[in-house]
């Protein structure tokens, strides 16, 4: 018996050091930690169970016969994060650089299907090379069937990608059809083809960094949701947004226990909004005095920035928040924006996050750029995800709420369940100016009259009251009363019940 538990703590340790020690030490001198020291700083201490730690790739082509390490480039199991159970896998760039073999697909197949039977986050921290490709077909054949599994999971159980290393062909498909995608800065990269094939096919010149980077991702792109500047923050900010997500689409989104209720008036907000309709303020700054403690996740805040989303909590229970933002680009909704906010929404919709909604939008971004881009559709993708998303939905109108931009933010007219305004706010198919140039296009040569034209339209329209008139708002609030009577709705639609016509699924303008 003492030489099987010998062996048996032989083989474990042989797999635990991975590629081995000068692989290892190579790992942390790029500044990055090995995959299984990344599961314990994700994980809670101990907590973590480990599939297929003996598992071998099954290749004898190109002497790959004599090349076996155990676990195969990929550790798999559970643990949980702040006692909730999650299913993970984390590539081993220290073993055939992570690359992707039929074996290490199995692998990560087996966790995923598993999350989906026991409703858990699956959570994938990447860094490989892509495909092995001494297996050749029997490599694409794996990345095919964990293709399938991010397909059948979606919208079952959140599924979280960290590429905190290389992540390259194959490998980008997997963490693109997930719910978020993380990246470190400086040490992970994304693209379908990397430099080389870049400089023979096309003949440009560029670096990884410079093809897919952190920055290229998450302000260009849009593929990734944040960067972090380290492993250890990233893992760490993972734990976060654990702690704001249900664990699958059949559990309410988590509320804290023991949270201390405090709606005390926040006057501070009745001088956010400045008298210049035309000078910007920071939404975050109403968002953070509206969730608890101001503690607000931002979801992919460098890219399309005229929009935020993100999660936050209020009484206790977690909510999405999308909001315009006035101080990028007025807060206009355009192709990028609409198409962040959207898939945010969308999520929301999944898991039973309620969704709370500030808005201060002029309209749509106008200019020939916009519309050869496709705004309409993507400018279809928000009004599609709002109006199909049957979760409590909650809205206050800061500012602006022009044109066609007022009917997609989540208005009374797409089943917005509570809408509320602020004294502040102007609800009209455009600005005074422009709506009286087109008016009282005879009188434009008469500035006087325009002037008269103007403020006769700014009283008429340029106010909450009309929309309220219709029962298109259903009250007129003072700001320093946000987090109160935004509480309150949420407390008053925790039971609400609505379901859409049965349907295979929808088709959402893509």
């Amino acid at each position: 018996m003492k030489t099987i538990i010998e062996t048996l703590k032989e083989k474990r340790d042989q797999a635990w050091l991975g590629g081995g020690q000068k692989r290892i030490d190579a790992q942390h001198a790029r500044g990055k930690l090995t995959a299984r020291e990344r599961l314990e700083i994700l994980l809670d201490e101990g907590s973590f169970e480990e599939y297929d730690i003996y598992v071998e790739h099954r290749c004898n082509e190109f002497g790959m016969a004599e090349k076996k390490i155990a676990g195969d480039g990929v550790v798999t199991g559970h643990g949980t994060i702040n006692g909730r159970l999650v299913y993970v896998f984390s590539k081993d760039f220290t073993v055939f650089g992570g690359s992707l073999s039929r074996s290490h697909a199995e692998k990560i197949v087996k966790v995923q299907q598993m999350a989906v039977k026991n409703g858990a986050p699956i959570i994938g921290l990447f860094d490989a090379g892509g495909a092995r490709i001494q297996e050749g077909v029997e490599s694409l054949a794996g990345y095919a069937d964990i293709f399938l599994q991010n397909v059948l999971a979606s919208g079952v159980v959140p599924q979280i990608s960290v590429i905190m290393g290389p992540c390259a062909g194959g490998d980008v498909y997997s963490p693109a059809m997930t719910d978020f995608i993380f990246m470190v800065k400086d040490t992970s990269n994304m693209f379908v083809t990397g430099p080389d094939v870049v400089k023979t096919v096309t003949n440009e010149v560029v670096t990884a960094e410079e093809l897919g980077g952190a920055r290229v991702h998450c302000q260009k792109s849009g593929v990734a949701d944040g960067a972090f500047e380290n492993d250890f923050e990233a893992l760490l900010q993972m734990r976060r947004l654990i702690d704001f997500i249900p664990s699958n689409n059949t559990e309410k989104a988590p509320v804290r226990a023991g949270v201390v209720v405090k709606n005390e008036p926040d006057y501070s907000l009745d001088n956010l909004v400045p008298s210049n309709p035309n000078q910007p303020y920071d939404i975050v700054e109403l968002i953070e005095k509206t969730v608890d403690d101001g503690d607000f996740m931002q979801i992919s805040q460098d890219f399309a920035k005229n929009i935020v989303v993100g999660f936050g909590r209020i009484e206790g229970q977690t909510v999405g928040v999308v909001a315009n933002q006035p101080m990028s680009l007025a807060g206009v909704l355009d192709s990028d924006s609409s198409r962040k906010a959207a898939r945010f929404v969308r999520f929301c919709d999944c898991y039973n996050i309620p969704i709370v909604t500030f808005v201060d939008v002029p309209g749509f971004m106008p200019g020939t750029k916009q519309e050869y881009g496709g705004l309409i559709k993507h400018g279809a993708k928000l009004l599609f995800a709002y109006a199909e998303a049957t979760v409590p939905k909650v809205t206050l109108i800061t500012r602006k709420a022009y044109g066609g931009a007022y009917d997609v933010m989540s208005s009374k007219h797409l089943r917005g369940d509570v809408n509320y305004a602020w004294p502040t706010a102007e609800i009209a198919v455009m600005g005074a100016k422009g709506a009286v140039e087109i008016i009282f296009r005879q009188d434009i040569g008469d500035p006087v009259k325009i002037q008269e034209r103007t403020d006769e339209y700014q009283k008429r329209f340029a106010n909450p009251f009309v929309a309220a008139s219709l029962g298109f708002i259903d009250d007129v609030i003072m700001p320093h009363s946000t987090r109160f009577r935004i509480a309150q709705s949420l407390r008053t639609l925790a039971k609400k019940k609505l379901s859409n016509p049965w349907k295979k699924h929808d088709n959402i303008p893509l």
